[in-house]
């Protein structure tokens, strides 16, 4: 092992390999919405269809959080993070194949549930190397990676599937999945003694800060978890933030492409500024929760980030319902999404206070509800044009569900760890 600390400490050479497949789960995610149209025309699906080919992966997803979770916490980060990014790019390829409404159907709900252990296995990972005091930033880091992914997807996408097809599209990303999850169970170790790399230094700093937190493990009882009040509201505030965001990875692109007559490009740009804006969210909110935290105030470092969030996200969908021409509509979709974003640290991080040792189990809980959310946002949009013949009411139901989400943030105490061991 190194005895002097390393230029780039090993902890951020972790941190940069999870911030790379957080866009590539969020490439992988929104590549369906930007070939919605040339996938409805193949299959000949129509809009509630399609409809449900975006939800379907929610479903997925949200329901397998949680035991993604629990397995992350009992066989860590290198085994289950290669198991399941292999297993998702695997169902990413293979969407490419399906010929019908109902194999397309089933490949994205399994896509979805190969997808639900990215970010709870992160968490787990985040635990075992990230001391607290840097936690807040890091996870802004790790879910920017996501959004500036999908940014930089939704126009890439749109030209490859005009250079290839949108078939051949599925295949390209799928591949880059499985070699990334290659080169991660070569590289990463779940204790950080057991990397090579890791100096002296940093191991005595990552373990101060971590290993003094650690319990002894016990086996969890999810009856406890189900039943505990702060769970619940960690779940309700997170299931309002993603039904927010998960309207830029399914509808956003075809909606800004009807309603202002784009062309898939065209689209595909403008799409990407709510996402842009959605990274930047991340890391100011991860820079504040950092920021609160170490002046002591570990409770506020969640709550003030997060309320600001959630009422820039319910002001800004508000104001865009109201723009008549696209910058302006974009611009207020984009003050929702930061605001929406702002949330993500602040919710992961307290999902590492109260759940410790099981961090990987509370933070894919709260993960599952936060998803179905994008389960129903999905659903929603094209059900509630069809009944209502607007736009309008959607958006109402997203601010309103933002503005309950402040009220549950004033409830919630990070500083209390969950009680959920048999």
């Amino acid at each position: 092992m190194p005895k002097h600390r390393t230029f780039f400490p090993v902890r951020y050479r972790m941190v940069f390999g999870t911030f790379i497949l957080a866009m590539i789960v969020l490439f992988d995610r929104i590549l369906i919405s930007v070939a919605k149209d040339p996938v409805a025309n193949d299959l000949g699906l129509s809009d509630k269809q399609m409809g449900w080919v975006l939800s379907i992966f929610a479903l997925g997803y949200a329901l397998f959080q949680t035991p993604s979770g629990y397995l992350a916490d009992k066989f860590g980060a290198r085994k289950v993070l290669t198991a399941v990014v292999s297993l998702w790019s695997i169902f990413t390829a293979l969407t490419g194949a399906v010929y019908n409404f109902i194999a397309l159907i089933l490949v994205r709900f399994l896509f979805g549930v190969g997808e639900a252990g990215a970010f709870p296995s992160m968490a787990r990972a985040v635990f075992n190397w990230i001391p607290i005091k840097e936690r807040g930033l890091v996870h802004g880091i790790n879910f920017s990676g996501g959004r500036i992914g999908a940014a930089i997807a939704l126009p890439i996408v749109a030209w490859l599937i005009d250079f290839t097809s949108w078939r051949m599209s599925f295949v390209i990303l799928g591949v880059i999945g499985v070699l990334w999850a290659v080169i991660w169970y070569l590289w990463y170790r779940d204790n950080p003694e057991d990397h090579a790399s890791v100096s002296k230094d940093e191991l005595v700093l990552i373990k101060e800060q971590t290993t003094k937190q650690k319990l002894d493990r016990t086996t969890i009882s999810f009856k406890k978890l189900f039943s505990s009040k702060a769970m619940w509201l960690i779940m309700g505030q997170y299931f309002s933030s993603n039904f927010t965001f998960f309207f830029c990875l399914t509808w956003l692109f075809p909606h800004l492409k009807t309603k202002y007559n784009l062309d898939m490009v065209e689209a595909g740009f403008y799409s990407s500024a709510p996402l842009l804006f959605g990274a930047l969210g991340n890391w100011v909110s991860g820079f504040l929760v950092d920021i609160i935290y170490k002046k002591g105030k570990l409770a506020l470092s969640r709550k003030m980030p997060a309320i600001i969030g959630f009422t820039l996200a319910a002001i800004g969908i508000l104001a865009s319902i109201y723009m008549e021409e696209i910058t302006g509509a974009v611009v207020f979709l984009s003050i929702a999404v930061f605001g929406a974003d702002m949330t993500l640290s602040p919710s992961w991080s307290a999902c590492l206070d109260i759940g410790k040792e099981h961090s990987g189990t509370v933070s894919g809980t709260m993960n599952m509800a936060g998803n179905l959310g994008s389960f129903f946002t999905a659903l929603a949009f094209p059900y509630m044009v069809a009944f209502t013949g607007s736009y309008t009411p959607f958006f109402f139901v997203a601010a309103g569900l933002n503005l309950l989400a402040i009220p549950m943030w004033l409830l919630i105490k990070p500083q209390k760890p969950l009680q959920i061991s048999e």
